[in-house]
């Protein structure tokens, strides 16, 4: 399942600190961002990870984030 996540990551360099982490987390998890959007999209592909769990660790780094319907 792909989840799909408006944040307010502004740089390349932010998105990848932050994917190495989620790695951390969700080892098994695809993991990448879109910031050429304009909603800053992050995508996250497991079949396992709740919407709140990755809002939260990001919330927890400083950033904004929900989920994008």
């Amino acid at each position: 399942m792909i989840k799909v996540f408006k944040t307010n990551v502004q740089e390349v360099a932010q998105s990848k600190i932050i994917i190495e982490k989620l790695l951390e987390h969700f080892p098994n998890s695809s993991i990448n961002f879109d910031l050429e959007d304009c909603d800053r999209i992050l995508r996250v592909h497991d079949l396992k990870i709740s919407n709140k769990e990755i809002i939260k660790l990001l919330n927890s780094y400083g950033y904004h984030c929900e989920i994008l319907t």
